[in-house]
């Protein structure tokens, strides 16, 4: 190859055993030929939340295919019928060479599938013929699921060439998780009617779960009823009983699918369909001997491993969730994420921010709504707070979604999943894990990064609820029509103020503005021009605040200015320059009507027994003395 080829890789689920075994086939192929795998992994379905699979699915948005040279397909893998049908539609329209696993659905792709038919024949056919099973129940996974309905479908023929009843009532139609094994025996037996000789399940999750309830319900496998299964899991295997079930070469066909697709990349033909024979394995849960004997030695080491993997990434997932709380700032947070991130065996670890994650909203704004959010695809900027390799932190400050690595991989060979950051609905960012296996052998990865992104959550909650705080603190004082101090804020600076003048024994600047014509403005006008006219009167008042100054609207159309450290040359200085800024102001803005104002100022010693309220009110009555001299005294003093 004359450069390295990039793959997408489109699953969901991958903590679970067949995902594992596929992209082990997937990574062993990819590293053989130094092609860069990008592997893009949903948990959705998993905690029964639509808006949290909205989040979990978002990540197939961020694929960029003019980016690739092929995609391994993993339909059957994601569980909701309109994201599979999105994703499938973007895969077609993108031109790219596709292989795809057990989907048979598109003749465009390139499948590579098991035969998972013919193996579940022998299966059914194994439980009437050898066991004399006559009354067997069946529990499905979802039928729009090709796999699925391959199997029912395979059950159904074997009973029928066996002349065998098939009740509606004995079939129970789940989702492939362990839980509806455990529903669907709740329903069997509460259902009243004659115990089965048999259950027969669809994957090996469900059949567990089902030998784990029929024993809570006191019936023993095989003795009672026989259970298969439909996998050959580790867990199937080292159960007790061990699991009758279906073995499938998945790490081959996880392979294969690698290699077809390098071979479509380089211009070649191969076979459109390969097909993988799928064996029964006859065990334990329906009375055959187990086929192979367990190490038990190696078994006991295996399962000591697992346990201890377990206990260290529980601990992680507990000190880093009791850090993170106490974490009030992103960069704290972030530093907290590197920290315990170093104890993963990873060559790279990245987390990609929307660039609006913290976004603080303000003013009208604050009302937020689900539209406000990003829950859709990603902005077109992202920031990469973290990229941790080696112990070493080189954040991006800004990057294209488009690229979709914050910063270009060296060589090939890399494997890369793309996890999503998000809280519920609301897309944060995503996570890249680099040439680790922890995304998919680690029980907890999925705990991990929901830890993360609450976290992450939590920041951007904080910052906005510091916002507001500060929003409602400045609604608090500032008046919203002038800008300026309203009667709270003025109290509160002012007070202050006033101390500082008595401690140091400094003279006082008290002026009190009042407008003059105000109703004659809102009469004639409207009070649009009233209210413009106050915003004016307003920003004069506000110029000729300076240095050691305050000024505030003390109600309706009264203003006031107070300044420490005073004398009283002061009084014409202020007075003055507020005339002819007022004559400014009216030259500038052209109106039918002069906006004019009385104004009355003391300088004034402060002493232990004056109050502000008394100088304030010695003020007022200046400029009330004032206004009334005024020749246009048809004006009256607005209160």
């Amino acid at each position: 190859m004359d450069r390295i080829y990039e793959i997408a890789v489109i699953v969901a689920g991958i903590d679970e055993e067949y995902q594992n075994s596929i992209i082990d086939g997937i990574t062993s192929c990819a590293k053989k030929h130094m092609v860069n795998v990008s592997c893009f992994c949903a948990f959705g379905g998993v905690l029964s939340s639509r808006k949290y699979d909205i989040g979990e699915y978002n990540i197939y948005s961020l694929i960029n295919y003019d980016k690739f040279d092929g995609v391994i397909l993993m339909s059957n893998t994601i569980s909701d019928p309109v994201e599979k049908e999105k994703i499938i539609n973007k895969t077609k329209n993108s031109g790219l060479p596709v292989t795809v696993l057990d989907f048979g659905e598109c003749p465009e792709f390139y499948n590579i599938s098991i035969d998972n038919f013919n193996a579940m024949k022998k299966l059914v056919d194994h439980i009437i013929t050898v066991h004399s099973s006559k009354v067997i129940n069946y529990i499905s996974g979802p039928l729009v699921n090709p796999e699925a309905a391959d199997r029912y479908n395979a059950f159904l023929e074997v009973m029928t060439e066996h002349s065998v009843t098939v009740d509606p009532d004995r079939i129970y139609f789940g989702e492939f998780r362990a839980i509806d094994g455990s529903n669907a025996v709740e329903e069997f037996i509460s259902s009243g009617k004659e115990r089965p000789d048999a259950i027969i399940c669809a994957n090996d999750a469900m059949a567990l779960a089902a030998v784990e309830k029929l024993s809570s319900f006191g019936y023993k496998v095989p003795d009672d009823i026989i259970v298969t299964g439909f996998d050959n899991t580790y867990n199937a295997r080292h159960h007790f009983p061990s699991l009758t079930t279906i073995s499938r070469p998945l790490e081959d066909a996880g392979y294969k699918a690698c290699e077809v697709l390098i071979d479509l990349i380089n211009g070649n033909k191969p076979e459109k369909n390969t097909v993988f024979d799928a064996v029964p394995v006859f065990s334990e849960s329906c009375g055959c001997a187990a086929e192979e004997i367990i190490d038990i030695n190696k078994y006991r080491s295996d399962m000591y491993k697992t346990v201890n993997i377990c206990k260290t990434d529980i601990s992680l997932i507990n000190r880093i969730t009791t850090e993170l709380a106490e974490n009030e700032t992103s960069d704290s947070n972030i530093r907290t994420i590197a920290k315990f991130i170093n104890e993963i065996k990873c060559d790279r670890f990245a987390i990609c921010l929307c660039h609006n994650w913290n976004k603080i909203f303000t003013g009208a704004e604050s009302g937020i709504s689900e539209e406000t959010f990003q829950t859709h695809g990603y902005t077109e900027k992202m920031s990469a707070p973290l990229i941790l390799e080696k112990g070493l932190n080189t954040p991006v400050k800004t990057f294209s979604s488009a690229d979709m690595q914050p910063a270009p991989l060296s060589g090939g060979g890399n494997i890369s999943y793309f996890l999503p950051l998000h809280f519920r609905e609301r897309c944060l960012g995503y996570y890249i894990f680099t040439n680790t296996k922890f995304p998919t052998k680690s029980l907890l990865c999925h705990t991990l990064i929901l830890n993360i992104s609450n976290s992450i959550e939590n920041i951007s909650k904080l910052l906005h609820l510091n916002s507001m705080i500060v929003e409602l603190n400045r609604l608090y004082v500032i008046d919203p029509l002038c800008g300026i101090y309203n009667r709270n804020g003025f109290i509160r600076a002012a007070d202050e103020l006033f101390r500082s003048c008595q401690e140091r024994q400094q003279k006082l600047l008290i002026s009190f503005i009042d407008m003059d014509g105000l109703k004659n403005i809102n009469d004639n006008y409207g009070h649009k021009e009233g209210d413009f006219s106050l915003q004016r009167l307003a920003s004069v008042i506000n110029e000729c605040c300076r240095e050691n100054k305050i000024c505030a609207r003390f109600g309706g159309d009264e203003f006031i200015i107070i300044g420490s450290d005073a004398c009283e040359e002061d009084i014409s200085t202020i007075e003055n320059e507020f005339s002819i800024k007022l004559s400014n102001i009216n030259s500038i803005i052209k109106k039918p009507y002069t906006i004019e104002a009385s104004i009355g100022t003391i300088v004034t010693e402060v002493d232990r027994e004056k109050t502000l309220f008394n100088l304030i009110t010695q003020a007022d009555e200046l400029m009330y003395e004032k206004k009334k001299r005024k020749r246009t005294s048809h004006y009256l003093r607005h209160d």
